[in-house]
């Protein structure tokens, strides 16, 4: 009986699902209204009037952004159709000893912008996952190629024999060591016992010896590192080589592998995605487990369950067949209250994910995925022949037969028989003239492979669901600091817009192959750089431009189509606030998602539309900056104190201050234009609009003239910014006044 009972269920947000689509009905009708109302005046304007010719251009252009921002708004609301919560049962799951084999993946590159006892950190609670340990293997790509990593790994191997006893024995849910022990509080801390707190002791004094000899060995190698994007291939399966014996039969741990794949400057080397195929094909030949659990090097398992919790959807005979992944959310363990950064990425994770998963499932997010192995294979193996097998996974015979399922490898052969073929395995010339990152395993053609490889596999009829448990499940970092929440921002753009501008167009590609609801949601993605920096450079711009030189471009306050702008308007904002007050934040945490969504729309959504562009012609490579996971004491200070730190590139901030000096200038002298014209019935709605910019960038002012600590805007970058806003107020006097 009780193994006909459901290992999950799915619930529909009946009461969201109903504001969702109530929302969309009305802000349409006034859309359509907006609409009607442009193409109407604009055709008025057309009279030989001395003034029509400089009316129709801004007009045309404001028109055209709004347009831009009823389209991406419109491929928004596909999230926001069918919104699902789902319950798991692991209590329900086989026994242990009937569990599918798991593989965990861990990816690193440079150990100066990722600490190696950060990435111990997560290798250390990927391996004490609630399961098997005989089904559990876990997998670290070094990309970098740092002996540090290697180094780290064989003492990772040391400790874990005491650590995940203790783990397994006390039933600890945090169990990664670094937060473990930095004084948060476990829930689940069962026993307060003096035998618990002896063995905490004991624990966290390996640990600090663990950390200890990671930073005296660091001072060694670093002189002697190899070069990042120059070595060779280097894969090993880690084994315990300490004299310490104790508990060494008694302890079951997981396979413990390192993989350096070979780097050379004169091969592409495909970033993440790259690395992510070596590991598929490297693991193969060691455990070849069904699934793999995909983590970034700072991402740890801050729940031990999370695997059993995948299992409930990957083991669910009425979704199993055609389940690719389960995706959970990133969450973050260093985000302050006010998180002006918007870190914690809240629309993502608490509102679109949930709302796609109702369709046909969420969107691969990099992190924090259980995969099914035979999903990324391109297509079912089994009925393909052997040549055309070759062709596409290339010419190892060893490769072939674990993926066709006729060889189990273990770790003991590993070191005699397969340690030459691994080796090929991880070359840089073994993809050439094979379907590698073209059709099989994670795709090449974006630096966003995760969004990519998910759209392909959604279009081949795979489905995947969303998983988001009240604890987190997995835990990481997020920026802490402008100049890498715009770079970041930028690299996410450009990869996205990539996609849009290829043959996977998911407006293009999709419908054919998937529900126009989920092809929208793709598309609200791969378009929605492109779609906010025009319209938000334009808003940020004209009606200023207009505003100074006594040119309308909005109905008057009398005027019965008043109504229908602040309508729209007010209808967006309040749709905003309540979803975030939905999800449990606060008017603060809307008006800081408002000012950096802004922010990043003139900024890294320009720059990596742009670099997207310069891409697809063949103007440029494709590159890929990690994002910083050293912490700066004073930048974490500062985004604690709730202020931004504007030391930054001057690419990022000069076109920020330039914006908003033009608006200062626009609002105080629109604002005397209409106190001594007194025509504030028709320029109400352009003086509200340079108002409202600098009200939401209000800590852009405070940093030009107000603060004087690092993070403030450099007096060089306000001079500088304000030549151009100067320059481009001179210009547009001389077109919309000549």
């Amino acid at each position: 009986m009780e193994d006909s009972l459901p290992l999950h269920v799915c619930h529909v947000q009946t009461l969201s699902k109903f504001i969702n689509r109530s929302h969309v009905l009305l802000h349409s009708i006034a859309l359509a209204f907006l609409i009607y109302y442009r193409i109407s005046f604009l055709l008025q304007d057309q009279d030989p009037n001395a003034k029509a010719t400089h009316l129709f251009l801004p007009r045309l252009l404001v028109f055209a952004s709004e347009l831009l921002l009823s389209f991406i708004w419109l491929l928004d609301q596909a999230f926001r159709w069918r919104p699902v919560t789902r319950t798991v049962f692991p209590e329900r799951l086989p026994e242990d000893d009937k569990l599918p084999a798991i593989d965990v993946f861990i990816c690193t590159t440079d150990p100066d912008k990722e600490p190696t006892v950060e990435v111990m950190n997560t290798v250390l609670s990927a391996m004490a996952l609630d399961y098997p340990p005989k089904k559990l293997h876990v997998y670290l790509s070094d990309d970098g190629g740092s002996p540090i990593n290697l180094y780290g790994m064989k003492e990772v191997y040391s400790f874990a024999r005491w650590w995940l006893p203790f783990c397994r024995k006390h039933r600890i849910k945090t169990r990664s060591p670094e937060t473990y022990f930095s004084g948060s509080k476990d829930d689940d801390e069962g026993s307060e016992s003096s035998e618990f707190m002896f063995e905490r002791r004991k624990i966290q004094e390996r640990y600090e010896i663990f950390k200890e000899s990671i930073a005296n060995v660091r001072g060694k190698v670093d002189g002697s590192r190899i070069t990042a994007r120059d070595h060779p291939s280097l894969i090993e399966v880690i084994q315990d080589n300490s004299n310490d014996k104790v508990q060494v039969d008694q302890v079951k741990i997981p396979l413990l592998v390192y993989v350096a794949r070979e780097k050379r400057p004169s091969h592409s080397h495909h970033f993440k995605a790259g690395a992510l195929n070596v590991l598929q094909r490297v693991s193969c030949m060691l455990s070849n487990s069904p699934y793999i659990l995909v983590l970034d090097c700072d991402m740890y398992c801050n729940d031990p369950t999370s695997a059993r919790r995948a299992m409930c959807f990957h083991l669910d005979s009425k979704i199993s067949p055609l389940l690719a992944f389960v995706q959970f959310p990133q969450r973050f363990r260093n985000i302050s209250k006010s998180d002006i950064y918007d870190s914690q990425l809240r629309m993502i994770f608490s509102v679109q994910w949930q709302g796609i998963d109702g369709l046909k499932g969420p969107i691969l997010s990099g992190t924090g995925f259980y995969i099914k192995r035979v999903s990324i294979c391109g297509r079912s193996i089994q009925d393909i022949d052997l040549e055309e097998l070759k062709q596409s996974f290339g010419s190892s015979n060893e490769l072939i037969k674990s993926l066709l399922g006729n060889y189990k490898s273990n770790a003991l052969n590993v070191q005699h028989r397969l340690l030459e073929e691994t080796q090929l395995l991880a070359s840089c010339t073994y993809e050439k003239d094979t379907k590698w990152g073209k059709e099989v395993g994670f795709l090449y053609d974006s630096v966003v492979e995760d969004y990519l490889t998910g759209f392909t596999l959604h279009c081949k009829g795979w489905t995947s669901v969303y998983c988001d448990p009240s604890r987190p499940q997995f835990l990481g970092n997020g920026t802490t600091n402008l100049n890498d929440c715009l770079i970041q921002g930028m690299r996410w753009s450009s990869g996205l817009a990539e996609v849009g501008f290829s043959k996977f167009c998911p407006l293009i590609y999709g419908p054919p192959r998937m529900s126009i609801f989920v092809s929208m949601c793709y598309g609200y993605y791969a378009f929605s750089a492109l779609l906010y920096f025009l319209p938000l450079w334009c808003f940020a711009t004209i009606p200023q431009l207009c505003l100074l030189n006594d040119i309308p471009l909005y109905p008057k306050v009398s005027n019965s189509y008043f109504v229908i702008f602040l309508f729209i308007f007010l209808s967006s904002i309040s749709k905003n606030l309540q979803e975030v007050l939905a999800t449990g934040g606060s008017f603060q945490t809307w008006r800081n998602e408002q000012r950096i969504w802004m922010m990043k729309s003139i900024t890294s959504h320009l720059y990596g539309s742009l670099d997207a562009i310069m891409k697809r012609i063949g103007m440029r490579e494709a590159s890929f900056l990690p994002t910083n996971k050293v912490e700066d004491a004073e930048q974490v200070k500062l985004y604690k104190m709730g202020k931004f730190d504007f030391q930054t590139s001057n690419m990022f901030l000069v076109p920020m201050v330039s914006l908003i000096i033009l608006n200062l200038v626009s609002f105080i002298g629109g604002l005397v234009r209409v106190i001594f014209v007194g025509n504030w019935d028709q320029m109400l709605v352009q003086v509200f609009i340079s108002f409202y910019i600098l009200v939401m960038n209000f800590p852009i002012i405070e940093a030009m003239i107000i603060r004087k600590d690092k993070g403030r805007v450099r007096p060089s970058v306000t001079v500088l910014s304000a030549m151009f806003s100067t320059i481009f107020l001179l210009l547009g006097c001389i077109i919309f006044c000549c």
